[in-house]
């Protein structure tokens, strides 16, 4: 096994390094089916994601994404991802791509924060490891324990009768979970909502009810004793951990955290204070599939249910999102949403799209993240390193 070294002497009797040459960015516009996605306390009407593609001296080139889901949902966006990754692109030119944690720490070195810039380059490192082994990124990691990936739907603010006629197709289509937006019209109107699709779920089909950090505390509490008959979860209820701090005995569900779980350290906060009893994990948020992997390790020391998902994207993001969710423990894993049933146009790629089916997302076959741009359909890239 090649050893990994700050040493970047490359002499001739160590195996070939995936040396960095050149780092693209690409920007492409997402359009979002409809014209509208909405949350609680934002929507966003079309997507700004930036594709990073990373050369090595082999001719080997490996993608990464970011797309954040607007710029009034999280303290991300996409001209953001783009200064930070110009910021750090320049610290990881000539570095062994293999070395991720190198690769980690030079960027950590040049930019404070910004991990969701940073999870683009780190994505695409892992992308790149798979192709020069021959390998998919889920097995990297340790083997598909998930093959195909469960994934789940997110119902959007409707009204009860449509919520709930969404709730019956979803099912028959094979979703196991179904996530109820609220927060956006009024606790009222989601208990209402809420009652309507625990009347037609199934049994052994999960519900969460996800109000995006659109709840205070009492409306938490007030949706929580209202439904205290309905098996479900509260997802990120209220905006801040220590709002969701105070819930704790207040209310009769268990809570998981989405927004609130933007890195590493807050994962490992909410689960040795007992805030969250579970997490809807974003990749680019927490930054790349390296810190997730550490989440997904520190759940399942902890017994504690996640899902993989990302902001937004395309095909790259959802790869990303599939392969991680194939290695997450059976038991401990809620699933995986991508963007694709929510989006209008993305960019072009040679491969198959990714698509649900049945409730369900197949692993791609390929190295890597099984994914390959049709680049002679893309626009020239908007900068270039190296």
């Amino acid at each position: 096994m090649r050893r990994c070294s700050p040493n970047r002497s490359w002499s001739t009797d160590r195996p070939k390094l995936v040396k960095i040459r050149q780092i693209r960015l690409y920007q492409h516009d997402l359009g979002v089916r409809d014209g509208r996605y909405d949350m609680s306390i934002s929507h966003v009407e079309s997507l700004d994601s930036t594709v990073v593609a990373i050369e090595t001296d082999t001719g080997l080139v490996g993608y990464g994404e970011t797309c954040p889901l607007g710029p009034a949902y999280q303290p991300q966006h996409a001209a953001g991802a783009r200064a930070a990754l110009g910021q750090v692109a320049p610290y990881v030119l000539g570095l062994d791509a293999s070395c991720i944690g190198l690769v980690n720490d030079a960027m950590d070195a040049a930019l404070l924060g910004h991990g969701y810039a940073k999870a683009a380059i780190d994505i695409a490192c892992w992308d790149l490891v798979g192709r020069q082994r021959h390998e998919r990124v889920c097995d990297l990691l340790g083997g598909a324990r998930n093959d195909p990936v469960p994934s789940y739907y997110g119902i959007l603010p409707t009204d009860p009768v449509d919520a709930a006629a969404q709730a019956v197709a979803l099912q028959d289509q094979g979703f196991g979970r179904l996530q109820i937006k609220t927060g956006k019209d009024g606790v009222d109107v989601d208990i209402a909502v809420t009652r309507a699709v625990a009347e037609v779920t199934r049994p052994g089909v999960k519900l969460l009810a996800d109000a995006n950090r659109g709840w205070t505390q009492r409306d938490a509490i007030l949706f929580s004793e209202a439904c205290a008959d309905i098996p479900l979860a509260l997802e990120q209820p209220c905006n801040t951990m220590a709002e969701n701090a105070a819930l704790r005995g207040r209310v009769r569900h268990p809570v998981f955290l989405d927004e609130s779980a933007d890195s590493v350290a807050a994962v490992m906060e909410a689960i040795e204070t007992g805030v969250a009893q579970g997490f809807g994990m974003k990749v680019s948020r927490v930054g790349g599939i390296s810190k997730m992997a550490t989440v997904i390790a520190m759940c399942s020391a902890r017994s504690i249910p996640l899902t993989c998902d990302d902001t937004w994207g395309g095909d790259i993001t959802a790869a990303t999102t599939v392969h991680l969710g194939a290695s997450v423990p059976s038991r401990l894993f809620e699933g995986t949403w991508i963007a694709e049933p929510y989006t209008a146009s993305s960019y072009h790629c040679r491969t198959a799209p990714i698509t649900n089916g049945q409730g369900h997302i197949d692993v791609p076959s390929g190295p890597g993240l099984g994914v390959e741009p049709n680049l002679e359909l893309w626009p020239d890239p908007i900068a270039v390193f190296g």
